[in-house]
């Protein structure tokens, strides 16, 4: 038994069918093509085993890279969208974009790390109470690029940086209403229920007008 030629993934055999069945008992490979020739003598069959490791070579060549243009044009079907997005959606997606970008540029937002600094908290697990803040709707948080942002207008300075009262229950009056980053759009605007000024400015000082603010804009949204 001989092996003519051995490529990464395929290899060509010359030997009688019991040399052949012999080796492929110890063949790992998932599949083989089998020519069997009768009468032949051993300089024929060894050309006719040269050529077909050539083509057995270029075979494989040409699967592979038909596998990877299919597997680049599967890849490709997954990111691009199913049909070109519509105008109106392009424009949704600016508007989106770029009041996100308002938020963001605000500066009024801080990690848990951050308000576990100020507001004098554990350092061995700072995120754990902010978190469980957000989870009792004490106060919210926008979620960017895999990190929680808190609102810093949302922590009361005179009760060593605890959630203002007031935000818990602007949270509970939104609620099924404005998502996070609705309700951080809504306190970065000027509100005419508050004579045009931004509800974050009036929060600590002015918690009811604020609350009454944010009761009239859910109203609003029910009746259209």
């Amino acid at each position: 038994m001989g092996v003519v030629q051995d490529h990464p993934g395929v290899s060509t055999l010359v030997g009688t069918p019991k040399q052949a069945q012999d080796y492929l008992r110890k063949s790992h490979a998932d599949q083989v093509v089998v020519l069997a020739f009768e009468h032949v003598d051993n300089a024929s069959l060894s050309t006719v085993a040269q050529n077909m490791s050539s083509v057995a070579e270029s075979m494989l060549e040409l699967f592979l890279k038909r596998q990877d243009r299919e597997l680049v044009e599967r890849l490709v079907d997954a990111l691009v969208p199913r049909k070109p997005a519509s105008p109106q959606l392009l424009k949704e997606a600016m508007m989106v974009a770029r009041a996100r970008m308002a938020v963001l540029e605000s500066g009024d937002w801080l990690t848990a790390a951050e308000v576990a600094q100020l507001a004098g908290l554990s350092t061995v697990n700072p995120s754990a109470q902010p978190n469980k803040w957000k989870k009792q709707g004490q106060i919210f948080a926008i979620h960017h690029n895999g990190v929680d942002y808190f609102p810093a207008y949302g922590l009361d300075r005179e009760a060593s940086f605890r959630p203002l009262k007031a935000l818990a229950r602007i949270i509970k009056e939104f609620d099924g209403h404005k998502d996070a980053w609705g309700m951080a759009y809504w306190f970065l605007s000027a509100n005419s229920f508050l004579s045009g000024k931004r509800p974050q400015d009036l929060l600590a000082a002015l918690p009811d007008q604020v609350i009454e603010a944010a009761r009239d804009e859910v109203q609003e949204v029910a009746h259209g």
